[in-house]
């Protein structure tokens, strides 16, 4: 439904990868390679889902990731999002490429609203940034530190949609296919980095707007980087775009209060590995002394269910709720939610574990000399072991 709304060149941005995708497909393929083992005879009839991460509980262990761009998507689509998580007592991530500020989707999501963000070139930007969101009344700062230069994403080149931003004739053509986007994006103008406005000349358009974010980032980030925001941000302090154990094990002992495995949805090192395989090493460098989450390739609620059995507090979507968003707006963010809410309802009873606390890595099942099953420290003991 969302690929018969939107343009290729949107679709493109939101589905692809870089290179030749080999990260998206291994993302997802990496969570296949899990089973799960269930006891019965167990009364679920009281089954819930509510996890408390990070000092807040949440009606369930997933939220909605920095996703950018939403207003491209569909206008307004970051407001959407805010609105939905609130609805269904989750959190958002406001994008550092949302747009809309970071204060109107504060007021939105209102407890619910963490903010993601993208260290700038300028000191002093991300600095103001950080305020921002503190006097936003935001507590969690998710800082992105996997993005040092641009990926190859090969999709957006083919389409034009890269700086300059200039589409190519075939997808400009392509998208009047799609009337009913057209004539919103026609009518509404280019979305705004709404972010980013208060750093650029007043009266600037969207596409000054841009040129500037893009003279801002990637930038260079180092430890020193997130050592100066560490001691800048009051609140809790969230990595995001950790894979190595030992790049996880510096950030805790510089302060972090939270770590996301991720590999940035496949969308900038295609040879990375996929964060559900990752993760494992990672909680065991860090062994408890912050919050562990993960995202990237996460489809299904069993795929959530996957994640918290290897350990992870908290899992992140961003895909499910762009393709809610693009298909039937505020309607399709609910549907989206509600679906992997109700999957995750159901594999959690099938599984005899009503209550996410009851998860663990004794859930986990490998044939012996399967994949997962020769992973270091990544699964359960064998059948034989597990059954009493």
């Amino acid at each position: 439904m969302a690929k018969v709304r939107l343009p290729r060149l949107v679709f493109d941005h939101v589905e692809g990868g870089l290179d030749d995708e080999d990260c998206l497909g291994l993302n997802e393929r990496s969570f296949g390679s899990y089973r799960l083992l269930p006891r019965y005879l167990v009364d679920v009839s009281q089954a819930a889902q509510n996890v408390t991460v990070l000092d807040r509980t949440y009606a369930s262990p997933f939220g909605i990731a920095p996703t950018g761009l939403a207003g491209f998507v569909r206008d307004g689509g970051d407001m959407t999002l805010a609105e939905a998580a609130k609805s269904a007592d989750i959190p958002f991530v406001i994008s550092g490429h949302s747009t809309s500020s970071l204060e109107k989707l504060a007021r939105v999501a209102q407890g619910n609203a963490w903010f993601q963000l993208y260290i700038a070139r300028d000191s002093a930007v991300t600095r103001d940034m950080c305020h921002r969101a503190a006097n936003a009344g935001i507590t969690n700062l998710v800082v992105t530190i996997d993005v040092p230069i641009h990926g190859k994403r090969e999709r957006n080149i083919r389409n034009g949609f890269v700086r300059p931003y200039r589409p190519t004739l075939s997808a400009a053509l392509e998208a009047l296919r799609h009337p009913a986007w057209l004539w919103s994006y026609l009518n509404k103008g280019m979305p705004i980095f709404e972010n980013w406005s208060p750093y650029v000349e007043k009266r600037a358009d969207a596409m000054a707007v841009a040129e500037y974010v893009s003279a801002q980032m990637p930038s260079v980030q180092t430890w020193t980087s997130l050592e100066s925001i560490r001691a800048d941000w009051p609140g809790k302090l969230i990595v995001k775009g950790i894979l190595h154990p030992a790049d996880a094990e510096q950030a805790v002992s510089m302060g972090a209060d939270g770590i996301i495995v991720s590999n940035h949805g496949g969308r900038q090192l295609d040879r990375a590995p996929a964060p559900i395989d990752a993760f494992p090493a990672v909680a065991a460098a860090v062994a408890g002394r912050a919050t562990l989450m993960l995202d990237s390739g996460v489809r299904r609620g069993a795929d959530i269910v996957t994640a918290l059995c290897l350990g992870a507090q908290f899992v992140f979507v961003g895909r499910a709720t762009l393709y809610g968003l693009a298909a039937g707006g505020a309607a399709g963010v609910r549907r989206a939610l509600e679906i992997l809410r109700a999957e995750v309802s159901t594999v959690m009873s099938q599984l005899g574990r009503p209550r996410v606390e009851d998860l663990g890595r004794d859930v986990l099942f490998h044939p012996p000399g399967s994949r997962c099953a020769i992973q270091q420290g990544a699964c359960s003991v064998p059948f034989s072991q597990t059954v009493r």
